[in-house]
């Protein structure tokens, strides 16, 4: 099938990561033909470095289009299978003119956010006529009523393997990190919004039993580093406070940050994308969900929480959901870190079984093939 996936880059990066993505996992592991329509391709050479400024190029097999206003038709769009407006980006008016103008008409989904809420499951792949079209909302989750979360067989058995000493120093050496490091014995990631509760996180992590590592790329939180610091944070270089050798990265593609990620014990992530990647690694994780005005996050927040503890040891699920409540809401009780990271052990076990239970469900990008294929079949 022709795959035309629309993108637009708001505000972070989380959107283009999801699509490109799907991108890849459509076209690499179910032989898809995937065409990727993009607003902003600096975003994407963030990610995936091969990427230049052009408004046609292949990319690892995809088809990616620079998406120009005003927005040409291009000949590519007539054979178009699936259409994917992703996150309701608003597809260009002349664009839908022609899809209504096709007989068969190109199947068209919108891409939801991801969200643990229980009305995604009753909204999950629901129509909505659109102007003579017939339009589908596919929502990713994490039940099995909804599209679940993009999987990989990459992922398995990456954190065993990174989180050896040889292996590890070997991924230090090539991140540009003191390979010194690599022996230490806990190693954390950073990759965060902007967050007031971060100078809590690293005072009690200077305080440690233990020498703590914390791996931190380039991002939103990187100013904040450095004025807990007290001095400017240069890619590369690592800085000791206590127990603490904080080393600065630089922004990371796609395969990088997945290896980082695998070479921790526990990771901070943020938003969507990130976020699903370090639960298909299996391992620990705080998330930093995207922050709302209306404080609407808070919400989301709680309802992934009601689900990821449900089946947690009891000794576990108040360290967890103080850790994830004091990363997120500025008006919450300090956490115990040091206290949660001695229970790493028994929340790497937990990891594992939520992995397990996620993959279940199936994955999002051969879900949302069937149900394309679905789709195709019931309309022709």
């Amino acid at each position: 099938m022709n795959w035309h996936i629309f993108c637009r880059v708001i505000d972070n990066f989380g959107d283009i990561g999801v699509c490109w993505r799907l991108a890849s996992r459509l076209h690499r592991h179910y032989g898809q033909h995937v065409h990727l329509w993009l607003d902003d391709l600096s975003a994407l050479h963030a990610l995936c470095p091969q990427t230049y400024h052009a408004a046609h190029q292949w990319l690892h097999g995809i088809r990616v289009h620079r998406w120009q206003q005003p927005f040409k038709l291009q000949r590519e769009l007539q054979h178009a299978d699936v259409i994917v407006e992703a996150f309701g980006c608003d597809l260009p008016g002349n664009l839908l003119q022609q899809m209504r103008q096709r007989q068969p008409q190109p199947v068209w989904i919108n891409l939801e956010y991801l969200s643990a809420e229980p009305w995604v499951d009753a909204l999950h792949s629901l129509p909505s006529p659109v102007q003579g079209m017939h339009k589908t909302f596919f929502f990713p989750g994490f039940t099995a009523n909804t599209g679940g979360l993009l999987a990989d067989e990459a992922l398995c058995g990456l954190p065993e393997q990174l989180q050896q000493a040889g292996a590890r120093r070997r991924l230090f050496r090539q991140l540009g990190i003191d390979p010194q490091l690599a022996s230490l014995a806990l190693h954390i990631s950073l990759f965060s919004y902007e967050n007031s509760r971060l100078p809590e996180l690293l005072d009690s992590l200077c305080n440690s039993p233990q020498p703590v590592h914390l791996c931190v790329p380039q991002g939103r939180i990187s100013q904040a580093v450095t004025h807990w610091l007290g001095q400017p944070l240069h890619t590369g270089c690592s800085y000791r406070r206590g127990a603490l050798c904080l080393s600065a990265l630089p922004f990371m593609a796609h395969p990088e940050y997945d290896r980082l990620l695998a070479s921790c014990q526990l990771n901070l992530v943020r938003g969507e994308e990130s976020f699903v990647r370090a639960q298909m690694l299996a391992l620990p994780l705080i998330w930093h969900i995207y922050p709302q005005d209306d404080n609407a996050h808070h919400d989301k927040l709680d309802a992934f929480l009601q689900r990821y503890l449900q089946d947690c040891p009891a000794a576990l699920q108040q360290p967890i959901r103080a850790a994830f409540m004091a990363w997120n809401r500025p008006d919450a009780p300090p956490a115990d870190w040091l206290a949660l990271l001695e229970l790493l052990p028994q929340w790497q076990r937990h990891a594992s079984h939520w992995r397990q239970r996620l993959l279940g469900h199936g994955d999002l990008a051969g879900n949302l093939l069937q149900h394309a294929k679905q789709q195709q079949s019931t309309h022709r």
